[in-house]
């Protein structure tokens, strides 16, 4: 292994704190964690939702602007990935394990407990989806655009090293090579980690209740649990020794194989025609409504509870994960112009995100409002993580369906774990495009070892937490990250050329 850097040091002590801290009897973790999220989400509520609002004008502002033509990369760079394989591994390493976990749920759970309105209504219904497609649509993924553009620029066409401190040159100078530098690599890291280690901690809980929902013998319990995430674990760190053109690629392509044929299968095996109205007029809506939702909170307190659950969390959560995907994303796209590079990230994934809610979360509303209801109880009861499993009980093939279900998290689980780790060991090596195996093995253990501890200390709340607590430094550093991409893209060649 070679000299190891200050951020991989610094890192790895700052986590294997968190992760005694949490072994530890009689731990305080659990307290702490609480108390800080608290204080985020009541007090800087409306920062997250300004500034996820703010990546997606920067965003939507780069397609039209001037800067539009500028290749990532030198001006003869191609692409090296097709738009299919570019899309399967940024989608899955986006938001795969999510979009499973949460597209029944998701829906059901706002159709019971929308904002300001009354649940269990025609409206409420409305309500639901169009908040659906806003927490998995154009924000997250402008989040992600920007700062895989911001790296994908400054490393490939600016020929700096691939860490998130070296996009901060124009602002500060030659000061990145020091301590502020550092800080800001290390924040990164600490927010991957803990962005990933919830998608981890959910795909590991939605295993665990697939497989007791579907096999008798089998119990959601945290046993269950660790035994998914060693596992998983282990097969993850055998994909990431394959290297990016191998594992990764064959996974992804895998996944959104999967992913398209159980949509695919579900549209036309469930009420095809009320989701497809569903799907039309949901788009509709929430691109009619999008400016309103952008600056939406409760100062009144009406429901302010549901924006800091379900908003907040989820910009809070795109955030933490962007140095992730962003890093990736970025190493993926080399060779694509800006235009296309903002145009494929930005609406591809939400188009197909809208599509899954409409067919998966569609078809859950449509079984509770027109057939019989029960899926709530059963969020209720046995947690949102057997909603999926429960509605497939209507459907013809309910337990094939179940294992193909449980099999597609399992495949996205091991592309974010494989994916993360090569994208931790690029943000720990000052941004070295193929990170030893030695480094990607030790960012692999702490990586599950952190979701482990999670859901030991406190479940699905507990990663919520760390969400929102990683995120918070890093938004900083991503506004920071637009105002010099802007300073730099002005003074491009290309630009200065015309």
């Amino acid at each position: 292994m070679k000299k190891l850097t200050p951020v991989f040091v610094i890192s790895v002590i700052i986590t294997g704190i968190f992760i005694l801290w949490g072994i530890l009897p009689n731990s305080n973790l659990d307290k702490v964690t609480s108390n800080i999220q608290g204080f985020l989400s009541e007090k800087f509520g409306w920062f997250y939702m300004l500034s996820a609002t703010l990546f997606l004008v920067f965003a939507i502002f780069l397609i039209f602007s001037k800067y539009g033509n500028i290749r990532l990369g030198k001006d003869e760079d191609r692409p090296s990935f097709s738009y299919i394989t570019w899309f399967a591994m940024l989608f899955s390493a986006g938001m795969g394990i999510g979009l499973v976990f949460w597209g029944v749920a998701e829906p059901i759970s706002h159709y019971y407990d929308p904002p300001f309105i009354k649940g269990e209504t025609p409206e409420a219904a409305r309500t639901a989806m169009r908040y659906s497609f806003f927490h998995w649509g154009l924000h997250p993924w402008a989040i992600y655009a920007v700062i895989g553009l911001a790296l994908a620029y400054f490393q490939f066409r600016k020929e700096q090293p691939g860490v998130i401190s070296s996009i901060l040159r124009p602002i500060f100078g030659d000061k990145v090579n020091g301590p502020l530098g550092i800080t800001v690599d290390v924040i990164a890291v600490f927010a991957t980690v803990f962005g990933v280690a919830t998608s981890l901690g959910l795909g590991a809980v939605q295993i665990s209740g697939g497989l007791s929902y579907t096999f008798s013998g089998v119990e959601n319990n945290f046993s269950t649990q660790l035994i998914i995430i060693a596992i998983v674990t282990v097969l993850f760190m055998l994909s990431a020794q394959t290297g990016i053109n191998k594992g990764i690629k064959y996974l992804s392509n895998l996944n959104i194989i999967l992913a398209v044929a159980l949509l695919i299968f579900f549209l036309f095996i469930g009420p095809t025609n009320f989701i497809l109205d569903l799907f039309t007029t949901t788009l509709g809506s929430y691109l009619q409504n999008l400016p309103s939702m952008s600056f939406r909170l409760s100062p009144f307190k009406q429901n302010m509870t549901w924006f800091q659950d379900w908003t907040i969390f989820y910009w809070a959560w795109w955030i933490a994960w962007a140095p992730f995907v962003g890093t990736f994303i970025a190493r993926i796209s080399k060779g694509r112009t800006i235009r296309e590079f903002v145009i494929g990230v930005l609406f591809v994934p939400t188009l197909f995100g809208a599509l899954w809610f409409s067919v998966f979360g569609g078809t859950g509303i449509y079984l509770d409002f027109f057939k019989q209801k029960g899926l709530m109880d059963v969020i209720n009861s046995k947690g949102s993580e057997v909603a999926l499993f429960t509605m497939f009980e209507n459907f013809p093939f309910s337990s094939v369906l179940s294992i193909i279900a449980i099999f597609l998290i399992s495949t996205f689980f091991i592309t974010s774990a494989d994916s993360a780790t090569f994208v931790l060991g690029m943000q720990t090596t000052n941004g070295n495009l193929n990170p030893s195996n030695k480094i990607k093995f030790v960012w692999g253990l702490i990586q599950s070892g952190t979701a482990a501890i999670l859901l030991w200390i406190g479940g699905l709340e507990a990663l919520q937490r760390a969400s929102i607590i990683a995120a918070f430094p890093f938004t900083i550093v991503m506004l920071l990250i637009v105002f010099s991409l802007i300073k730099s893209l002005k003074t491009d060649k290309l630009v200065a050329k015309k």
